[in-house]
């Protein structure tokens, strides 16, 4: 009776065992094919993003415009009295330049601007902290500001002409307000911007007015910072193309003033391609001082 009682418990045991190996077999393939998924959910996500920036992307455009001008120019598609060839415009500006009028031009123009830009961004940067950081500095400031936005900047040469002469004085003052009323909007913006979650710490963590301006506030309004910076940057350069054909005996805004009289339409380009050049170059070096910065914000185009 033992015997007989034991063996069908030894039978029924049997086909459990031999399941198990069976059932993990078969979940196997399920579980790679769930591996499979996430990859491909992954991958997905992945492709949302632009991708791998390329090397030196942003001299694609230009450069493909000055092979369509080269190209329209040598089919006979253009005017060579109004648009040159860009091989004489070229020729032109080894000429200016080995007549040393060129150079003195260049030096004088990154005089003024450098002049202008060293104040407004002086000018921006503490009336935005100020504004930001204070209800006081708020109420006295952000509406002047926002007035003087309101008001075109080159709409004030002539009373800036008025107040501080018609010498060098009214265009560096003219340049330093192109330059920091869109790196004060943009800081502003920026320090408005922060979650006040962070203000919250750092008063339970007891911090200090200064460690909290240089661990909060700095940190938060840096990327606002820096695109007021790059708009501050090439507005010094769109100000100073008008404001060197005033009462101005050198820089490239003269020069390309009396291009006009003589109908020089080869040096008024020579003037141009160097202003979009200087303004190229300080865009990317602001672009590269922004990336160091800011290396440990993850985002789009990183």
């Amino acid at each position: 009776m033992t015997t007989s009682a034991s063996t069908p418990t030894s039978t029924a045991a049997a086909p459990t065992s031999a399941v198990a190996p069976t059932s993990a077999v078969a979940a196997a393939p399920a579980a790679a094919a769930g591996e499979g998924g996430d990859r491909v959910r992954r991958r997905r996500r992945r492709g949302l993003a632009p991708g791998t920036p390329w090397p030196a992307s942003r001299l694609v455009g230009p450069l493909l415009l000055i092979a369509a001008w080269a190209a329209a120019s040598a089919a006979g598609r253009l005017d060579t009295g109004a648009i040159p060839a860009p091989w004489t415009v070229v020729r032109t500006g080894v000429h200016l330049w080995t007549d040393g009028t060129l150079t003195t031009d260049i030096l004088t123009s990154l005089e003024r601007a450098a002049y202008g830009f060293a104040i407004g961004l002086t000018a921006g940067v503490v009336l935005a902290l100020a504004s930001g950081l204070t209800r006081t500095g708020e109420a006295l400031i952000d509406g002047t500001v926002q007035l003087n936005r309101a008001i075109p900047t080159l709409g004030l040469i002539p009373l800036f002409i008025l107040w501080l002469g018609i010498g060098e004085t009214f265009k560096i003052a003219i340049i330093a307000i192109v330059v920091y009323i869109p790196i004060y909007l943009n800081t502003h913006a920026a320090l408005a911007g922060i979650d006040s979650r962070f203000v919250e710490l750092a008063e339970v963590q007891g911090l200090s007015k200064v460690r909290f301006i240089r661990q909060i506030v700095i940190p938060g309004a840096l990327p606002g910072f820096f695109v007021g910076l790059r708009l501050g940057v090439t507005g010094s350069w769109l100000g100073l193309v008008v404001l060197e054909q005033i009462n101005a005996t050198s820089g490239l805004g003269y020069m390309m003033f009396q291009a006009t009289n003589y109908g020089q339409s080869d040096v008024i380009l020579v003037g141009l391609l160097i202003y979009g050049v200087f303004g190229l170059l300080s865009d990317t070096a602001v672009r590269l001082v922004e990336r160091r910065v800011l290396s440990w914000r993850r985002t789009l185009s990183s």
